[in-house]
């Protein structure tokens, strides 16, 4: 299984959802069968690490995403991943507009793993740390729905892939 995570500058919200997720699946012993990158919408960032706030919120909890570089999302990603998972409407339709038509993949807004189908994780990009406090306690949420899902299609699938 494939999971990309999709914000717009992939610096505040998508890394931190990549860190969360890495080490919920690690929690739950599924780090070796879930690949999870991050990736966003606008190339501002392409190269950078994550903000420091989002490195300060994920660091306070033990997640280290220091090593995380920006990236932009591209074509061969529609091929490469199981899910697509957007951080909020925008970023939804950005990646709608790009998703080929025979597209496989899941798309959809993160937090509905958290039972909150048409809410969106708020851009803490222009406010304070608080904003990214309030950004990961979304992230957890979503990510415990997100694994649970995870274990599920990974224990109904075949033993050979």
């Amino acid at each position: 299984m494939r999971v990309l995570f999709v914000c717009l500058g992939n610096i505040c919200r998508s890394p931190t959802a990549e860190g969360v997720l890495r080490a919920r699946l690690a929690d739950a012993g599924l780090d070796a069968q879930v690949e999870v990158d991050s990736c966003g919408i606008g190339h501002w960032h392409v190269g950078k690490g994550p903000d420091r706030r989002a490195l300060e919120a994920a660091g306070q909890r033990g997640i280290d995403i220091g090593a995380l570089r920006a990236r932009v999302l591209d074509a061969a990603d529609f091929r490469r991943f199981d899910y697509i998972l957007a951080m909020d409407h925008d970023n939804l339709e950005a990646i709608e507009a790009q998703r080929p038509v025979d597209c496989p993949a899941h798309v959809g807004l993160f937090l509905a793993f958290a039972g909150r189908p048409d809410e969106a994780v708020p851009d803490p990009y222009f406010g304070g740390g608080e904003g990214f406090a309030r950004v990961f306690e979304l992230i957890e949420a979503a990510s415990e729905g997100l694994v649970a899902e995870l274990q599920e299609k990974l224990r109904d699938e075949p033993a050979v892939r």
